[in-house]
């Protein structure tokens, strides 16, 4: 058995491997690599070195070898490890180009390693390249645009009933939520506790359902509520002269709610009839966030139905009017603004191929230009909402300019004004 005796040392080389042997803030590696040809120059032999260092013949060989080759520096180990890949704009544009196509498997989105291995790269490109155009696959965002062509003086109409409400009279922003369930869980709770958030069981009992009506006053912020067992239109009259009886005997009275079927029946209109200073204004269709009273209901959704237990109906009914006499108690009125224009919704993004793939588009060609005659990467104005007095103006300009076109022209026109 070779032995350790072949490797001689110098006073500088034995001094700097005991430093390195003692050490403890150096690579493990590198103090296990010192200790072998410490051992090896005091004449150890292989079987005591594999003992105490735990190794076998074959390491020992290999750094006996660097060392007499290259002394102290033959110890360092060298991973060169691949040669650094350039993301040039074609590579780019091919990635960008292949995320907007759907996956060849049948699922809807890609993830960064299933288009890294369809594309034959890595996937620290395709997420560098994600990154920096800003594509979030994995996200999905959900919205809801208006059909209603008088989607404009609607809107204007009640944002102005917000801003600057008429002197002396009183605005309420109505709406019901209908079907809330009284549940009760099986199960118990298992509270709060730190690292853990409450848990309930899965199993629940359904004692029934009700309706809660509500009524918001903008001006106070305050909160009139009733439950009902059904959701019909006589019980919307029923709430309706409650919130009537809430104001001075000749307060006008202007009521903001949406398009359901259970407010425009005949009973609604004979209450409006013999109340003459109660007015209706609709909301356009598909656009109920522009009533406030949708803000109030998602809060008592969050904060008492969602994670409530009702024992019965009757209990679910006292604990929604309990909150709602306590947050009335403290009630501010809803400061409206519209600041995050990032969400507004544009009408060139209805294209046949739709706004992400028309960013992307965009994106590409800033990259590299494709030279596509077929897409429309041209910035569009946004949409903005005028006021009151700009949204009559330009319906009557609108309404006087489709009088003199022919049929044809009045249908574009119209398909025009839906679109903004």
């Amino acid at each position: 058995m070779a032995s350790g005796s072949e490797i001689l040392l110098t006073q500088q080389q034995h001094s700097d491997l005991s430093s390195i042997a003692q050490s403890r803030a150096l690579p493990a590696g590198y103090v296990f690599r010192a200790k072998l040809i410490l051992m090896l120059a005091e004449g150890a032999s292989f079987n005591a070195i594999k003992r105490q260092l735990q190794t076998t013949s074959p390491t020992i060989v290999r750094w006996k070898q660097r060392f007499r080759q290259h002394g102290l520096e033959g110890l360092d180990t060298y991973h060169p490890g691949q040669k650094p890949r350039v993301l040039t704009p074609a590579l780019r544009a091919r990635i960008l180009s292949a995320t907007r196509r759907k996956p060849s498997d049948g699922s809807t989105h890609w993830s960064c390693r299933k288009l890294a291995s369809a594309l034959g790269v890595s996937k620290d490109a395709v997420h560098r390249v994600w990154q920096e155009a800003g594509l979030k696959p994995h996200r999905l965002e959900r919205y809801m645009t208006s059909d209603d062509p008088e989607f404009e003086s609607k809107a204007a109409d009640i944002l102005g009933l917000y801003l600057h409400p008429p002197q002396h009279a009183a605005v309420f922003c109505v709406e019901e939520k209908t079907a809330i369930q009284a549940l009760d869980r099986l199960d118990p709770v298992l509270p709060l506790s730190p690292g853990r958030a409450e848990r309930h069981g899965f199993e629940y009992y359904r004692h029934g359902t009700l309706s809660l009506y509500a009524a918001l006053n903008t001006a106070t912020g305050r909160v009139h509520g009733k439950t009902a067992a059904r959701h019909t239109s006589r019980e919307f009259v029923a709430f309706l002269q409650e919130v009537v009886a809430l104001c001075p005997p000749r307060q006008q009275i202007h009521i903001i709610l949406d398009n359901l079927s259970a407010h425009k029946t005949q009973a609604v209109r004979e209450f409006l009839q013999q109340h003459p200073r109660v007015r209706f204004h609709f909301t356009p269709t598909y656009s109920s966030w522009l009533n406030q009273v949708e803000i109030w209901f998602a809060k008592i959704e969050r904060e008492v139905i969602a994670r409530g237990i009702f024992t019965s109906v009757s209990d679910l009914a006292r604990k929604l009017r309990r909150y709602i006499n306590a947050y009335s108690a403290n009630a501010r009125p809803i400061q409206w603004k519209y600041s995050d224009t990032t969400r507004r919704v544009r009408s060139n993004e209805f294209t046949a191929t739709g706004h992400s793939q028309l960013r992307m588009e965009e994106e590409a060609a800033r990259i590299q230009p494709l030279h596509h005659s077929h897409h429309r990467t041209a910035k569009q104005p946004k949409v903005e909402l005028p006021s009151p007095a700009e949204a009559a103006a330009k319906e009557g300009k609108t309404a006087a300019a489709a009088r003199k076109k022919p049929r044809a022209a009045r249908k574009t026109a119209t398909k025009a004004r839906k679109m903004a």
